[in-house]
């Protein structure tokens, strides 16, 4: 008889570890990782060609807790953007020399 994974153990959160973001346990992907992924079009057999150490049961568990804590995660990515662009303003990256 195959093992049975409780879907509960799939995602942890830990301080200390990825902020203390949520994560696929046992790894440092995090649910914001596998949200942006999603929402730039990539489908989760996408994102195991990028990340084959992860299991296709490990990313639709990332994505039933985004979608759970959606309203959450997508604020965390939004202020994740601001500050990625604020930098970039402020060194200007990304600028032709």
């Amino acid at each position: 008889m195959p093992t049975i994974t409780d879907i509960g153990t799939l995602i942890v959160s830990t301080p200390g570890t990825c902020g203390g973001r949520p994560r696929i346990a046992g790894t440092r992907i995090s649910v914001m990782n596998i949200a942006i992924d999603t929402n730039a079009g990539m489908r989760p057999e996408d994102i195991i060609e990028q990340k084959p150490h992860l299991t296709l049961a490990q990313i639709y568990g990332a994505l039933a807790y985004y979608y759970a804590n959606k309203e959450q995660i997508d604020a965390e990515i939004a202020e994740e953007d601001a500050e990625w662009k604020r930098l970039e303003a402020e060194y200007g990256w990304g600028k032709e020399p």
